[in-house]
């Protein structure tokens, strides 16, 4: 089975607890198997701790942002990189949930509804996923087709929000607003009672970052278990995975829902940030961003689908205008062009060539007798 970056552990096996952590944190479906990865990991998380501190809370507020977008990124690396699943449809997940949000936290805004809605918004943006890819995996659709199906998909939703100005489209105090949006979303609050958080601006940062490091390091447990190798095998040879006895539409299947959870984990996270949600989030141009951020990052690399979210959207945003998008668009063809496998994956590459570790194999490479199909 070929795997990330065929990236194996760099230094020696660690024993004890610190042993057993990193056992499950590294593998070869991973880029950062070694001490100087993680102590860099450490610095990177310290400098983001004290990143408001330095910029203020207002900047410290922008960039939670592009936090948030990390976890949309993340989505589609789980689905399309590392299952093989390529979806133009995370937007749907991040509407849904950023909608479901909104309108379940006007209604119920109190702490606790709030709570909920935070809850009801994820598993909305989830169980869209499962009823979704449901049809698609057991209905045999596949490859192409389901890229076809989820921009479609967001192009309906996209239409049909759009038209949703009027009285007869509020449900409860929540009105849906059509092109206007949805506003006066209430800011996140997570809790009951005497005991709850309204969280906003710098605390919403830290929340962000802290839901953030958590999933990612989640996601590297996940991606480097036996289910991982198993989503792995899937995109690398589906038919294969199949007739060594796996069930890749239920595989196709529990990933598409993770990644629709993820994708409505940051469409929620969105509309409290900016207490705002609108039929912009259906739009094309924003349905591409995932697919640009994970091309350009790496589609098979946590590291590198948030990475490149981050990046690309801090420089975006710092941009601004029409701009803004030429820019990107060109550096994904550029980075498509010259580096196919991903940013990151190169650079990790070059570092370990440099300390002598040896070559890697490409990305790309399919090694077809690789044992790991029959152990995953």
């Amino acid at each position: 089975m070929a795997t990330e970056t065929g990236a194996g552990r760099t230094d020696p096996e660690p024993s004890g607890l610190l042993g057993r952590i990193r056992g499950r944190l590294e593998g070869p479906n991973t880029i950062g198997n070694s001490r100087a990865y993680w102590a860099g990991f450490a610095v990177a998380v310290a400098a983001l701790l004290v990143y408001p501190y330095i910029v203020g809370a207002y900047q410290a507020s922008r960039f939670s942002l592009f936090l948030v977008y990390a976890f949309l990124g993340l989505s589609l690396s789980v689905v399309w990189g590392y299952a093989g699943v390529l979806s133009f449809g995370q937007v749907v997940f991040f509407g849904v949930a950023g909608y479901t949000f909104g309108v379940v936290s006007v209604n119920f805004a109190t702490p606790a509804g709030i709570t909920g809605a935070f809850l009801v918004g994820i598993g909305g943006g989830a169980l869209v996923a499962a009823v979704l890819g449901y049809f698609m995996f057991y209905g045999g659709v596949r490859d192409v087709y389901v890229t076809i199906i989820t921009l479609v998909s967001t192009l309906v939703l996209h239409t049909f929000m759009a038209q949703t100005a009027g009285d007869q489209w509020t449900i409860g105090e929540a009105a849906l607003g059509g092109f206007n949006g949805m506003p006066t979303i209430p800011n996140l609050a997570l809790g009951v009672g005497g005991a709850a958080l309204v969280i906003s601006d710098v605390m919403f940062y830290y929340l962000v970052l802290v839901l953030l490091v958590a999933t990612y390091l989640g996601l590297r447990v996940l991606v480097n278990s036996d289910f991982g190798r198993v989503m792995v095998a899937v995109r690398e040879d589906e038919d294969r995975t199949r007739m060594f006895g796996y069930d890749v539409r239920r595989a196709k299947l529990l990933v598409f829902t993770l990644g629709g959870a993820l994708a409505g984990l940051s469409g929620v996270l969105y509309a409290a940030w900016g207490n705002y949600v609108s039929p912009g989030v259906f739009e094309l141009a924003f349905a591409s961003l995932p697919v640009v951020w994970v091309s350009i990052g790496g589609r098979d690399t946590l590291l590198g689908a948030v990475a490149a979210t981050v990046g690309i959207e801090f420089f975006r945003n710092s941009l601004g205008g029409e701009w803004a998008f030429v820019t990107v668009g060109a550096l994904l063809l550029v980075s498509i062009l010259g580096l196919p496998g991903g940013v990151v994956p190169w650079l990790d590459r070059t570092y370990r060539n440099l300390r002598g570790g040896g070559t890697t194999p490409p990305t790309e490479t399919t090694d077809s007798t690789d044992p790991e199909v029959t152990e995953a």
